[in-house]
């Protein structure tokens, strides 16, 4: 269940200036951003044989955005909505869920992902948004490079080195729906090494209903962390880092009861708390030959309202890259990683056992052979796996670049990759629904409908095509389409069981769901984005992505709710522009619109919103700025599934924000 760990997560060198203004970055410039979600290795983005988008450090700041998830809103081809105030379903070409499972998200190369349903908690990932160097998102497979759960797309966070942020950094804000601070320093030990510390602190009011009252669902948040880099000298470097934090959120979720009206209301705070300390070590024995060692542990501790969960992690990462002649770049690792759990029970949700120890295993390797130097690329590799779940896993791949010309590239990739089952799927009771005596006959007893995991689920798996063209037509025109088709096999259903009596908490019927993988599909689409430096103070960003997810049931399969209507949880169209402006005595002018298609199966219609950014930075060390979002007015963008949280509406938010560096 667990998944291969990310190595090369230190930013790429030779960047273009992250604190300039947009407008100072050509369209050529945009174009050599290095990558290494990719291969793990760098390479230039304009080269990359992936549906990848970079979020830079200046897209970040000019979004106005105050988390991950709102600035993931810039990448086409994500599907990035709104549940309550602290609950986001983030996913890449469908399946998106709070819950969502087949999407591969790492900070400085830890992996965030929870195994106990193999995805996020989005509440809990922050950052100081100024710290972070840029956000590569790849749309499609992942797996041979970074193993299990990178199924439909990586999004891989890199924060600056403790270098580049020397100096004193303060940051405050406040606004209709948020308020928040944060500070840092950075300074200096001894000849060549580096350190930073930070504090954050926001506090997010409450969202409303349908029918516009408020719900209960604010979201409160402390977070402090450090970072340091050695590099003694110029063959070896050396990175510690790590962050604690704690917070509540408050939820309200509907539970089953055996008393009228059978149902309750629970209102409570979530309490989270947790830590990650991370090492990376990296040798050079040549220009074209290095090593590197990556170890991270992390705590996480969530007190749901309708379960407990305590958890510790630690992972341990070995990667060697070589070159082989003068036409073969070979990149070759091995890793290991430990989980355990302790979980508390609560009625509406538990887990058999209540505490667990998982295990993996993993290597890969990947030969880049240039066929024409220069021009033409295979990039074979495989990802082999060991799981306490299913086993052995392999997750195959082949990319082939051509660079038809220094400003075009043609891509295509075909992949293999799989999803393991999660410590919910396999292990986890949830009773979702109560009926009163007689409600199924004459004389018969109270029922309770419950969903059980499966100890014989399987993988659920991807083989998946890429077709992608890129080209820079112009010096002020960049254009970058993806297209995909994906065959899907052992995909999750929940299928119907034979009733059976239990006696506690009192007499009553069980009428048993089972998780399983009885459904298979395909889907297919594109994305397409482009950028256009319209003059000189002007730049327009553009991207649409169409996707079309068709869902089967197989035969044997008794799943009376028609999972099928997961094919309508993502979205088919989805269209954003963003401005940047310029304008005279130092201020600036962002403003961006999309348009989100609907979602039948969660009752969302389409909407279409837009936000708004005027900054002002007087001088290097003063930045004003106040952003408006969701102008278009209050929506709904998603609602929740398994566990019964509340349906809230996004507000219209006015944000001010102050930020002084020295």
């Amino acid at each position: 269940m667990l998944l291969g760990s990310a190595f090369a997560a230190e930013p790429a060198v030779n960047q273009p200036d992250a604190g300039s203004k947009v407008m100072d970055l050509s369209i050529e410039e945009l174009m050599r951003i290095e990558v290494t979600s990719v291969s793990k290795k760098k390479e230039q983005l304009s080269d990359a044989a992936a549906a990848i988008f970079v979020i830079t450090q200046d897209d970040i700041r000019r979004s106005g955005a105050t988390s991950i998830p709102e600035v993931l809103r810039l990448s086409p081809g994500l599907e990035v909505a709104r549940q309550d105030s602290h609950t986001w379903a983030v996913s890449s070409r469908g399946f998106n869920d709070e819950f969502a499972n087949q999407l591969l998200v790492l900070i400085d190369g830890r992996s965030v992902y929870t195994p106990l349903f193999a995805g996020v908690y989005w509440d809990v990932q922050d950052l100081i948004l100024e710290d972070v160097q840029q956000i590569e998102v790849i749309r499609g497979p992942g797996a041979t490079l970074w193993g299990a759960n990178a199924v439909n797309g990586v999004i891989n966070i890199t924060t600056k080195s403790a270098k580049d942020t020397q100096g004193v950094l303060l940051t405050g804000g406040a606004g209709t729906e948020e308020q928040g601070f944060g500070a840092r320093y950075g300074g200096k030990v001894g000849e060549n090494g580096y350190y930073r510390v930070y504090g954050k602190w926001f506090n997010r009011d409450e969202s409303v209903l349908q029918d516009g009252s408020e719900s209960n669902d604010v979201w409160q948040m402390e977070r402090g962390g450090f970072r340091y880099d050695w590099t003694p000298t110029e063959q070896n470097s050396l990175t510690l880092q790590g962050d604690i934090y704690a917070g509540t959120l408050d939820q309200s979720v509907t539970e089953a009861a055996f008393t009228p009206p059978y149902s309750s209301r629970n209102i409570n705070d979530v309490n989270v708390s947790g830590g990650d300390l991370l090492g990376r070590f990296s040798h050079s024995f040549s220009d074209t030959s290095e090593i590197a060692l990556k170890l991270y542990y992390d705590r996480t501790e969530r007190d749901r309202v309708v379960f407990r969960e305590a958890r510790d992690t630690f992972d341990v990462d070995l990667q060697y890259h070589f070159q082989w002649g003068s036409r073969q770049d070979i990149v070759l690792g091995a890793g290991y990683n430990l989980t355990a759990d302790n979980l508390d029970n609560r009625f509406t949700v538990s887990f058999d056992p209540t505490s667990r120890t998982d295990s993996l295993y993993s290597g890969f390797f990947q030969d880049e052979i240039s066929i024409i130097p220069d021009r033409l690329k295979l990039t074979l590799g495989s990802k082999l796996e060991h799981n306490d779940y299913t086993g052995w896993e392999i997750q195959p791949s082949g990319r082939l670049s051509l660079k038809i010309t220094d400003k075009q590239t043609a891509w295509f990739a075909a992949s293999r990759a799989i999803s393991t089952p999660s410590r919910a799927e396999s292990d986890i009771r949830i009773n979702q629904l109560a009926y009163p005596p007689g409600t199924f006959g004459p004389g018969t007893p109270a029922a309770l409908v419950s969903q059980f995991g499966s100890t014989s689920i399987d993988s659920k798996e991807l083989v998946g095509f890429d077709l992608g063209y890129r080209i820079q037509a112009h010096d002020k025109l960049t254009v970058d389409l993806a297209t995909f088709y994906n065959i899907y096999d052992r995909q999750r259903s929940i299928d119907a069981g034979t009733p059976y009596p239990e006696l506690t908490p009192v007499p009553h019927i069980v009428v048993p769901f089972t998780i399983g993988n009885l459904m298979e599909g395909e889907s297919y689409g594109f994305e397409i984005s482009t950028t256009w430096q319209a003059t000189d103070w002007w730049r327009l960003r553009a991207n649409y992505s169409f996707l079309k997810l068709q869902l089967h049931l197989k035969d044997g399969s008794l799943d009376p709710f028609n999972l099928e209507g997961a094919e309508q949880d993502s979205p088919v169209n989805q269209v954003g522009v963003r401005s940047y402006m310029d304008l005279p005595q130092h201020l600036e002018f962002d403003a961006g619109i999309r348009y989100v298609d609907s979602l039948d199966n969660r009752g969302v219609p389409s909407y279409v919103v837009g936000d708004v950014r005027l900054g002002w930075r007087p001088n290097k060390n003063w930045e004003f700025s106040i952003t408006g979002q969701n102008l278009a007015g209050t929506h709904k963008e998603f609602a929740p599934s398994y566990i019964q949280t509340q349906t809230t509406k996004v507000e219209t938010s006015v944000f001010a924000k102050v930020t002084y560096r020295f």
